[in-house]
């Protein structure tokens, strides 16, 4: 783990987007459960090393109603000291006159965790969500979606920038998000927003993301990324490109047969017979080229 070498103790950790279940997305190939209990201790270490909270952006858990053993596990083994903010995973119908039903609420009241007054998912930030009278800052914890200036994540994204979120809320020194699953850094005029990004490799297209989480120090208002372990070659895209591969053949296979067709009785009486000589032909390629002769 890369350190600073100056010995000021960070004033929060920051982290978002734990998302933390029992399955195993169908993308990984390694005991994803050990993985994910790997990546929580070593934030709790690091919490407990440090003795600051964490800063939380939102989805603790997959559900919005974990199981009861999940519930344990957070209880014991997330870190002290969590101030989080409601993601939409953790709301019931992703609402928050609902959360009072989920299992952060029950974290809240087993007292593991502490639940800012905002900003949650489907609100506007209005004065910001934690102040740190020691340092006179006050931070914005947001569970929305933002992304680096330039950058949306898809055409016609109408979400807010990076650079248009700091902009539009001025007067806090330090933002934090959640909802977008990459990480990122944007600064502007000294101040920063930090996007952790996802705990977990939850999806074949974050094959080269690296989880972390970031240590925030108040003085300078400057952050240092912190790598959280993990191994490479555990994301696989086989149930991605299997069924490309087979789509692609079946494609190659009609397009072939189709090059001299004429529908005419004669034809299609020697493809019946085909068909009756060649009963390892899958019955869907069969009947795509029934529909084939159609045309």
């Amino acid at each position: 783990m890369k350190r600073t070498a100056n010995p000021e103790k960070p004033t929060a950790i920051l982290a978002a987007d734990f998302h933390i279940r029992e399955s195993a997305p169908i993308c990984r190939t390694d005991d994803f459960w050990a993985a994910q209990d790997g990546k929580v201790k070593f934030i709790s270490d690091l919490q407990q090393k440090y003795g600051c909270p964490v800063l939380f952006a939102g989805d603790l858990y997959e559900h919005w109603k974990p199981s009861p053993y999940l519930l344990t596990y957070g209880m014991q083994h997330f870190p002290d000291k969590m101030k989080c903010v409601f993601g939409n995973h953790d709301l019931p119908s992703h609402s928050l006159d609902e959360a009072d039903r989920c299992g952060m609420h029950t974290l809240l009241t087993a007292e593991k965790i502490e639940i800012l007054h905002d900003c949650h998912w489907g609100m506007e930030p209005q004065d910001g969500s934690l102040f740190f009278p020691g340092h006179d800052i006050t931070v914005l914890i947001w569970h929305v979606m933002t992304f680096p200036t330039g950058k949306p994540p898809w055409p016609g994204c109408v979400d807010l920038s990076a650079g248009q979120i700091l902009d539009k809320y001025p007067s806090h020194p330090l933002i934090v998000c959640g909802h977008n699953h990459k990480t990122f850094v944007e600064e502007k005029d000294g101040r920063l927003l930090v996007n952790p990004g996802s705990l977990m490799r939850q999806d074949a297209d974050q094959i080269d993301h690296k989880p972390c989480v970031f240590l925030w120090y108040a003085k300078d208002n400057r952050v240092e990324r912190v790598e959280i372990p993990h191994a490479r070659d555990v994301i696989s895209r086989e149930h991605i490109d299997k069924p490309k591969e087979r789509e692609e053949r079946l494609k190659a296979y009609i397009e072939n047969m189709n090059m001299d067709w004429e529908s005419t009785l004669l034809f299609k009486a020697n493809l019946e017979r085909h068909f009756s000589e060649n009963k390892s032909i899958p019955k869907l390629v069969r009947d795509l080229i029934w529909k084939s002769t159609e045309k």
